[in-house]
């Protein structure tokens, strides 16, 4: 894409969130060239909160962001999608602290917007265009970034599941690869491990209509699996939401080996306080062909 793009016109959900289980309503609206994506909290006087690396506060089992005490937690599901098809600006609107969770995945998002409409602005998009290696190493976790011209992810998950396992996942990350390929996977957990979740003050808003649950026998959902290998294909989806908080889209291969959103937020962090480790670029026309 040339120059940055922005809703068509405002797109409204509404429901609950995964960890707080509060109900929530969000609004996205059009933004001006330049806005990036930008939460603003209604039910605090409009406080505003950019969507940036700077302002990452929590990354356990979600990605939160935090200014001056004010919180917006599980961001990454929507922000991937904004991502990942191509919005680079817009206002979201949010009458609490945490994105409505919807059906686990991206693909209501995905189709509420698209529905909307995008539309291109005036000004160039700039890309961060990584120039070197970058990785960050966790005990056996493992995410890396090569330089390249697009932006291609491989990912690799390992949980002890007999509908898990061992999975991998490779895509070239279009708008149109994303909205089928990826979007679809909803969030996932383990039977084995809610009560302790719920201990922790998480997952009160869960639901078998909002996450797949794998129990030691099979699947608890009705429907089963949306894909054989949906979880890998929705650890995707949050690699990109947490990646998209570098501000600009990225220009590069990843490879995530078993990483989470920790991970991550560390490499994000590492790459944007070094600028020796990319450039900012912009997309050239193609050259005219003399006939």
């Amino acid at each position: 894409m040339l120059f940055e793009q922005t809703l068509a016109r405002t797109v409204e959900f509404a429901g609950v969130g995964l960890h707080h289980g509060v109900p929530v309503k969000m609004k996205l609206k059009p933004a001006p060239a330049g806005t990036g994506i930008v939460f603003v909290r209604t039910d605090l006087d409009n406080y505003k909160l950019p969507a940036s690396w700077q302002h990452v506060a929590r990354v356990s089992y979600a990605t939160s962001l935090m200014r001056q005490g004010v919180l917006i937690s599980t961001t990454e599901h929507l922000l991937s999608v904004l991502y990942s098809i191509g919005v680079d600006n817009a206002w979201i609107e949010i009458d609490n602290l945490e994105v409505p969770i919807l059906d686990g995945s991206g693909k209501p998002f995905v189709e509420r917007i698209l529905d909307a409409g995008i539309v291109e602005q005036k000004r160039p998009r700039r890309y961060i265009r990584v120039r070197k290696p970058v990785t960050h190493v966790h005990g056996d976790k493992k995410v890396t970034i090569l330089p390249a011209n697009t932006l291609n992810i491989d990912c690799e998950i390992y949980f002890p599941h007999p509908l898990v396992g061992r999975q991998t996942v490779s895509i070239e990350l279009t708008p149109a690869n994303y909205a089928s390929e990826i979007a679809p996977a909803r969030t996932f957990g383990f039977e084995q491990e809610l009560d302790a979740m719920r201990n922790m003050g998480l997952i009160r808003g869960a639901s078998l209509d909002n996450a797949v649950c794998f129990a030691p026998a099979g699947v608890l959902n009705n429907g089963g699996l949306r894909f054989a290998d949906e979880p890998c294909r929705h650890k995707i989806l949050d690699l990109i939401g947490d990646f998209a908080l570098m501000g600009r889209p990225l220009l590069g291969r990843v490879i995530a080996e078993r990483a989470g959103h920790a991970m991550h937020a560390a490499l994000v962090h590492r790459i944007m306080q070094d600028p020796s480790l990319y450039e900012t670029v912009t997309l050239e026309l193609p050259a005219a062909v003399a006939v």
